[in-house]
């Protein structure tokens, strides 16, 4: 049961605010309904079919002391102007045998009961038949004596009014509810949107806290907690950037030097340390910089795929078309990661775009030994290598898997690895659409 009322329970705060006074709401209207039409309109009710059923049963005691045409006559004419009850004698009838249930059972139990109280003659009514009168009739020797009462005087119509402003009473309250809490779950709307977009590396626009106390309170941290994440990544790139610096200049001295020197094995191997001195130089500082550069745009993501496989030299498949919001750059520095990555550990990479109706999905495919399911995981940290035959004598400082992995994140996706359907690994880029 509490499975059930978690499933059908409302999962927004606006719903489940709305939930928690309009329920009160509507019990407590359903309550005072019951306790009314229990306590007061079937006792008003109950009192005026007792005050219909003995004026039947006096006209059907003073029609047995002259039971002729003329006096059902006559006693129609007495009491039709003054107490609205009609008589009529049906020689010769009989009383039906089914009738109809009215929507209100109530009136139907209150009459049925006020007439075996008052008539002991077999009887028969309907409440049904006629909009305005209620049809008693009541058996005799010579027929039928049928009675035509009207509804008023044996049915409260404040019932209904009652009913009417109770129902529009609900719907006023449930109205102020909705525009009330509509207004304060706005602003924590805005908060998530602002988070979400500032997850993403977007513009959060002109996000300000307003709103009930603790959903500024919670703004306003937010926006403290932005600004120390970006002064932190302002500093690690500064700092990174700095270093770089610093070093490009003696390592550019040190290659003029070695570059006027006798060409020798030596000085040879001491060149290709400077040129890989430079690359982690240049690997460091794209970590550094993350995927904070450039602005979100609609970008083809077809059209750029296929202008990477096209310059990288390897295939490229698609279905159709797709235009997702992305950093152009940095998606491309995500993909020549993973193609670079691809090339370097592997053979023959392979670009494949799909997508359904929420997620893109950018797959890498290569054909070489692949990664355990158990290092998986170690290989996108930073300057993470794995200690076997795929990453033996080869260049690189472990970054690659790891940047393109910020930057799925940026754009509120991420980077998985798995078996590739050519044997090797697969890297797939998820984005959402």
């Amino acid at each position: 049961m509490a499975l059930t009322l978690r499933q059908i329970a409302p999962k927004s705060i606006f719903g489940r605010s709305l939930l928690i006074i309009i329920l009160p709401i509507i019990v407590m209207q359903m309550i005072v309904a019951y306790i009314f039409f229990n306590a007061h309109w079937a006792t008003v009710t109950a009192n005026l079919t007792e005050s219909v059923a003995a004026d039947v049963a006096v006209a059907t005691q003073l029609y047995s002391r002259d039971p002729t045409v003329e006096n059902a006559d006559a006693l129609d004419d007495l009491l039709r102007p003054d107490m609205q009850l009609s008589v009529r004698l049906k020689p010769s009838e009989t009383l039906p045998t089914s009738r109809r249930r009215n929507f209100f059972s109530v009136l139907d139990k209150s009459i049925g009961r006020a007439l075996s109280n008052a008539i002991d003659q077999p009887f028969w009514f309907d409440t049904t038949r006629y909009p305005h009168h209620i049809d008693i009739r009541v058996q005799v020797d010579e027929g039928v004596l049928q009675f035509y009462a009207a509804t008023d005087r044996v049915f409260a119509p404040t019932g209904f009014v009652f009913i009417f402003w109770l129902i529009t009473a609900t719907i006023l309250l449930t109205l102020v509810s909705v525009v009330y809490i509509r207004r304060q779950s706005l602003p924590i709307r805005e908060l998530a949107d602002a988070a979400d977009a500032f997850g993403k590396g977007q513009d959060i626009g002109t996000y300000k806290p307003h709103g009930a106390v603790e959903v500024r309170r919670a703004g306003q941290s937010f926006l403290k907690m932005r600004q120390r994440i970006r002064r932190h990544l302002d500093q690690r790139t500064l700092m990174l950037a700095g270093v770089s610096h610093d070093l490009r200049t003696p390592l550019t001295r040190l290659k003029l030097a070695l570059s006027m020197a006798e060409t020798k094995e030596d000085i040879e191997d001491a060149k290709r340390d400077l040129d890989e001195m430079e690359a982690m130089l240049s690997a460091y500082l794209d970590f550094a910089r993350g995927a904070g550069e450039g602005d979100a745009e609609l970008v083809e993501a077809d059209l750029l795929l296929s202008n990477i496989a096209e310059e990288e030299g390897i295939p490229f498949h698609m279905s159709e078309p797709i235009s997702i919001e992305a950093r152009p750059q940095q998606l491309r520095r995500a993909v020549l990661n993973l193609v670079g990555n691809a090339r370097k550990y592997a053979t023959k990479p392979a670009i494949t775009l799909e997508f359904t109706t929420t997620h893109v999905f950018i797959h890498v495919d290569d054909e070489g030994g692949g990664i355990p399911a158990h290092k998986r995981d170690d290989v996108l940290r930073p300057f993470s290598r794995l200690d076997d035959a795929r990453t033996q004598n080869i260049e690189g400082v472990g970054l690659g898997l790891a940047v393109a992995r910020d930057i799925a994140q940026l754009h509120g996706g991420r980077l998985k690895l798995d078996d590739s359907p050519s044997g090797g690994l697969r890297a797939t880029i998820q984005l959402p659409r």
